[in-house]
């Protein structure tokens, strides 16, 4: 600092070049939204331990030396420094023998961690060019020369706020842990020049008449640099302008005897003139400048924030994260968190209980306001900026009467205080832009049903619905612990219909408070009625339904309709291309819709391409289909043409999978095309990923006559969602629904259909009595509605089941049949099929050779289709053929043939029996280690899907190949787990594992 007090960065051995971007830049951008933030670029730090940031993510950093290294490259500010130059900075004198060797894998190492292109080789040696990577020594260099040129221009409350910020930087001591000689230079550089910033700062709280704040900083500061005569100078005029004369001139005695013992010098003149001046009690000394204010009226302080709710509930790491937002404003020029959601999820008391957590950090008060904007009549802007104005003490004659003009004069008042402001209930950004203040220490709160997407700079929170526990919890705080403890059930069934939602749980919880004589039970059976359900959450002027009805009152005609016709699904969510479909509109537009719903916290988005309704809001959207929707078959429509979309799709994803099989033939026609594919990889990850809702539309179609044959041809063509396991259960569920309507209206080929896509999927999950019980009445409807398809399957499905239960001739008959049928109708891959199942009858039967040669015959058949999938069917069955007839080595090759198509294609039973049969050829090779492997990967594949009767023949292999490797113990645990499976089965196999267990037993 020269000695007018004027700041400058003190010369150093190797100078510190120009920043590589203008410097007004980082003082606008500090300027209006706080320090320059480099979003997710990277960050350097040197004042303080050398970090480096990938936005918010610390990147490591490595070794000393490597952060020395760093370290050198930053401060020369993208210009080349030299190998030799770097050696001489980490190591100075002495340096290792291997010196350039190691300054090459620090190099290295730090060009893994950076951005490609950050360090660069050139010229034999090494720089940073970090382009819009943002340095902390440069951002504060950039304060503090705007900092000076302010104090110049006569503005020293800018001045003061910007040196704030440049000292913000510093983080304990530059460079700190970083070895050699040149960064010991460096770090006494920077330490000096943070000292003269602090000393130009302090004189400047002192110009301020901030002199009683300064005396602290100044007594810690002379004790640490006792010989540093500008501190002592501004420590002596603060304690006189603070009335403290004695111990101003007893600073001064102190120095000038600690100079003359340490240094044998007087004090400095201006030091001496300071003493005489505050001996002859100066008036002008003790006078604050001219444009500090001596007798201002202390400035208004709004406490404006509403009550917080008593029974506030969960939400912590929500508190945690906007809490700490808000106190970062202490050190920006103002932090802002909106806060979206939809209506009833309580964003409000949320933020009411946030803003009051947050109080202490804003000690000038608090402003809010309900800016309506759920309402038909938001609040203008500038109406909001007169009543903020008055309550910061400006007179109504002062208050102008523009809105730009209210916004500035906003901005001024606030300007040097630290208020917090909370938006609630904004419409958008545009409405609360005006509203923001723009100085440090101030922050926003925004609350909206509408994400503030384009609101620059905003920490955006999208509040979701409460978890279960916190629901209960909340419940429990209004009803009273001992209601809820006695039908605890009970109060888990109200939280889950309402959702989670805090609103319709503080309403239902209300209501059983004030009716003593209903249970818990009484309100969730009252709940239970979706019908019924949005009427029964109302209590007083809450309302679940009237929230929503605000959001809907706001959409434009094709959002609104968008809106009540997505609400009519039933599936838990819904992509884009379903959802154009129920819309009969382009994607393209759909997703405009989609989107604009999602930022009005009307629909969520639950994955890229998928969009979802809160279950309350999706009983709401119907309710307004019902009411609202001008053509009452529209919503029929709706969701026919989502019936269509989905057998289209789906049945050319079979077709794709399956190529020549007649299936597809066989469906009902639709009226729009699905999906198309031409990656069969695409076309599963479509299946599995529309299962649940693809099922949910089966479900739905339940209800609705007309829609049978397609959702009984729909189940058909999904048979993958069955025959993986990984669905079977919700397969077998949504058809029992369809069969029980079909049954109702007597559409017999439906019911055919229907039953013979159970049994299939019934036989697959093991359920084997049924499945046979299905596949017979199907065929015999079938035969009724002259319906030819089930004709060729259900055989085939009952020569499976005959075999698993060891009926040998009876499926020996229906398979021939089904060979017959298929080849009648020219299904081909619908013949090799029965030719494979008829393999391993014969395989049953002890005629081996019969079995390889009918396994073989229909992986020809399926090769000749290109059908990988139903061609890995048939060697997997020809992989037993061969393993009876002890060609273990060529059983494998066809087993593991089976078992990668099995795993690519996602057939998770498949790929499980597979394991299984390897496991069974292993132990008959005598390799009881590596069929025990086998076994144990075939119970992981299988578990929950399958069957019992294919986990007890598992275990029984498994059990055997344990106990020839010596683990006995584990052996009779599998045996004793695999005989209650057949016992309860009413297994014949109980025998054979009763005969292993035995000798144990005998033992």
């Amino acid at each position: 600092m020269d000695r007018d007090g004027g700041t400058r960065v003190p010369e150093q051995r190797a100078p510190v070049p120009p920043p590589q971007r203008a410097r007004g830049d980082l003082v606008q951008a500090a300027d209006e939204h706080g320090p320059a933030a480099s979003g997710a670029g990277l960050r350097f730090g040197v004042l303080g331990p050398v970090r480096a940031w990938r936005g918010e993510q610390a990147l490591p950093s490595g070794s000393p030396q490597q952060r020395a290294l760093l370290a050198a490259l930053l401060l020369r500010d993208g210009h080349t420094a030299t190998a030799a130059e770097l050696i001489d900075a980490i190591w100075g004198e002495d340096p290792p023998s291997q010196a350039l060797a190691a300054l090459r894998t620090y190099a290295s190492r730090l060009r893994k961690v950076l951005d490609p292109g950050v360090l660069v080789s050139e010229s034999g040696g090494y720089a940073i060019r970090a382009g819009a990577a943002t340095l902390d020594l440069n951002e504060a260099q950039e304060l503090a020369n705007a900092a000076e040129k302010a104090r110049t221009g006569g503005d020293q409350g800018r001045a003061r706020a910007l040196l704030n910020r440049a000292l913000a930087h510093w983080d304990g001591e530059p460079l700190a842990n970083v070895p050699g000689p040149y960064a010991e230079n460096q770090r006494t550089r920077l330490s000096e020049w943070r000292l003269q910033l602090t000393e130009t700062r302090l004189d400047l709280d002192l110009e301020a008449g901030c002199h009683a704040e300064a005396v602290s900083e100044l007594t810690a500061l002379t004790a640490a640099h006792p010989l540093r005569e500008r501190l002592r100078e501004l420590l002596m005029l603060a304690l006189y302008r603070s009335g403290r004369q004695a111990e101003a001139l007893a600073v001064y005695a102190d120095t000038r005897r600690l100079l003359a013992d340490e240094l044998g010098v007087d004090p400095r003149p201006e030091l001496a003139r300071l003493q005489h001046r505050i001996l002859r009690a100066d008036e002008d000394l003790a006078r604050p400048p001219a444009d500090a204010p001596t007798s201002a009226p202390a400035p208004v302080r709004p406490a404006q924030l509403p009550a917080s709710v008593p029974d506030f509930t969960g939400r912590a790491s929500f508190v945690r994260e906007l809490t700490s937002r808000l106190a970062s404003a202490e050190t920006t020029v103002m932090a802002v968190s909106a806060l979206a959601g939809i209506g009833g999820v309580g964003k409000t008391t949320l933020a009411v209980h946030v803003a009051h957590a947050a109080r202490p950090h804003f000690p000038d008060g608090q402003l809010y306001i309900d800016l309506q904007g759920a309402g038909a009549q938001a609040t203008e802007p500038e109406t909001v900026l007169g009543a903020f104005l008055r309550a910061l003490g400006t007179p109504d004659p002062a208050i102008p009467d523009s809105m730009e003009e209210r916004a500035a004069l906003f901005r001024s008042t606030l300007d040097g205080r630290r208020v917090l402001v909370l938006l609630d209930n904004a419409r958008d950004a545009a409405q609360i832009r005006p509203l923001l203040p723009g100085t440090e220490g101030c922050a926003a709160l925004v609350t909206s049903r509408n994400r503030m997407v384009d609101l620059a700079g905003a920490h955006l929170v999208d509040l979701d619905v409460m978890s279960p526990d916190e629901a209960l919890q909340l419940f429990t705080r209004i009803v009273g612990a001992e209601r809820v403890c006695a039908e605890r059930e009970a109060a888990l069934d109200v939280v889950a219909a309402c959702g989670f939602l805090p609103l319709a749980i503080r309403i239902a919880a209300s209501r059983l408070a004030s009716r003593r004589t209903w249970t818990v039970s009484v309100l969730a059976a009252k709940l239970a009625d979706e019908r019924r359900r949005l009427d029964e959450l109302k209590a007083g002027d809450l309302a679940v339904k009237a929230t929503f009805e605000l959001g809907y009152g706001q959409l434009e005609p094709a959002q609104a309709r968008a809106f009540r016709l997505l609400g009519l699904p039933d599936g838990p969510d819904i992509s884009l291309a379903a959802a154009a479909a129920v819309l009969d509109l382009p994607e393209q537009e759909t997703e405009d819709l989609l989107e604009s719903l999602v930022d009005t916290s009307l629909v969520e988005s639950a994955a890229p391409g998928r969009y979802r309704y809160h279950d309350l809001v999706r009983l709401y959207a119907r309710s307004c289909a019902e009411r609202d929707e001008q053509r009452p078959q529209e919503r029929e429509l709706a969701l026919s043409r989502l019936l269509d979309f989905y057998l289209a799709t789906a049945s050319g994803v079979y077709a794709l999978e399956r190529p020549g099989d007649r299936l597809v033939d066989h469906l009902e026609p639709t009226g729009r095309d699905g999906v198309r594919f031409e990656d069969p990889h695409a076309a599963q990850d479509w299946m599995y990923a529309e299962a649940v809702p693809l099922l949910a539309c089966v479900r739905q179609a339940a209800s609705r006559p007309a829609f049978l044959r397609r959702a009984g041809d729909l189940l058909w063509a999904a048979l993958d969602l069955a025959e993986s396991g990984t669905n079977s259960k919700e397969y077998v569920a949504s058809g029992a629904a369809l069969q029980a309507a079909a049954h109702a209206c007597g559409d017999v080929r439906a019911q055919g259909r229907v039953l013979t896509a159970l049994a299939n999927a019934r036989h697959t999950a093991g359920g084997f009595d049924q499945a046979d019980l299905d596949a017979a009445e199907g065929m015999r409807l079938s035969q009724l509605a002259g319906d030819s398809l089930p004709g060729c399957w259900a055989p085939n499905i009952r020569g499976v089941v005959a075999l698993y239960q060891n009926r040998y001739a009876e499926g020996e008959q229906h398979l021939t049949t089904a060979i017959e049928n298929y080849s009648r109708g020219g299904d081909r891959p619908g013949e090799a099929s029965a030719l494979c199942n008829l393999s391993r009858i014969h395989l049953a039967m002890g005629r081996t050779a019969s079995a390889v040669a009918l396994a073989q015959n229909g992986i020809d058949i399926y090769d000749g289709l290109g059908n990988s999938l139903r061609g890995a069917n048939a060697r997997y069955a020809l992989g037993l053929a061969l393993a009876k007839d002890g060609q273990y080595a060529e059983a494998v090759r066809r087993l593991r043939e089976a078992l990668e198509v099995f795993r690519d294609s996602r057939q998770h039973l498949w790929e499980g029996m597979a394991l299984f049969r390897l496991a069974e050829v292993d132990f008959a090779a005598r390799r009881p280690a590596q069929a025990a492997a086998n076994a144990e990967m075939a119970l992981t594949r299988l578990r929950g899907i399958g069957g019992d009767w294919r986990r007890g023949n598992v275990l029984t292999v498994l059990g055997r190949a344990l106990d020839a490797i010596g683990q006995s113990g584990r052996a009779q645990v599998c045996w004793r787990e695999s005989l209650e499976l057949f016992d309860a089965l009413g297994s014949p196999e109980a025998v054979t594992v009763r005969a292993l267990l035995a000798p144990a037993r005998a033992a």
